[in-house]
């Protein structure tokens, strides 16, 4: 219905529609970096995929990512919208470039549906859906990644390094700043996402050493 009124959300579902149903993965590991910003998603992602000689992808993908400042504006039903479709886009991606080569992605599913969760729900992390709600599961129609890594910093921490960045905040990034429940909300949402859960790193430490002890997981998780 609002593609009517939003020229770009016509041409998300043109893309949309171009997707094949029930993308299949290739032979090599799909392997997703989640986390709040600054958590060193960007550093670690581009590390993992150098060290791996893998492709590197981002949600949501580059065919739509001129357009997420148009949606990011939008009532949030109409912004959700545009991240799920994301993901449905992205997955065509992998499953082309999981046939040449590693693939390395910088958020997929699960931070819609965390960042989605976390704004349904208002007050406490206790006021969350309960761990075994099926808002936390892996959608069926979905491709699925090998494994899925939560980067985690202390909040001071984080802080220090927006401020080092200084690059112009989202609306989410204003509001995770502003208020802590909110950011506890989605971090604790990640923590429950299922089928697959995600590994949680400690990303505080220097750059070297996290990619020494993500590299160790994706050695035990992942055959190559």
């Amino acid at each position: 219905q609002c593609a009517e009124r939003i020229p770009e959300a016509e041409a998300v579902l043109d893309l949309l529609e171009k997707c094949p149903e029930h993308q299949k993965k290739g032979g090599f590991p799909v392997i997703v970096f989640e986390g709040l910003d600054a958590t060193g998603k960007t550093t670690v992602t581009q590390a993992v995929k150098d060290t791996l000689d893998g492709i590197l992808l981002r949600s949501p993908p580059a065919c739509i990512s001129q357009w997420r400042t148009v949606f990011d504006d939008k009532p949030t039903p109409i912004k959700r919208a545009f991240y799920a479709a994301g993901n449905y886009i992205l997955a065509s991606e992998i499953a082309k470039a999981s046939t040449q080569a590693p693939v390395i992605i910088d958020r997929y599913w699960h931070s819609t549906a965390a960042y989605t969760i976390a704004t349904e729900t208002s007050g406490k992390v206790q006021d969350l859906p309960p761990a075994q709600d099926e808002v936390y599961q892996w959608p069926e129609d979905l491709l699925k990644p090998d494994l899925v890594f939560l980067l985690t910093v202390d909040p001071e921490e984080r802080v220090r390094r927006l401020q080092h960045r200084g690059l112009e905040k989202t609306k989410e990034e204003a509001e995770l700043e502003a208020n802590s429940l909110f950011r506890q909300r989605v971090e604790e949402s990640y923590r429950r996402m299922v089928n697959p859960a995600c590994q949680e790193v400690d990303a505080s430490p220097p750059k070297e050493e996290v990619l020494k002890t993500v590299l160790q997981l994706i050695k035990k998780h992942c055959a190559f």
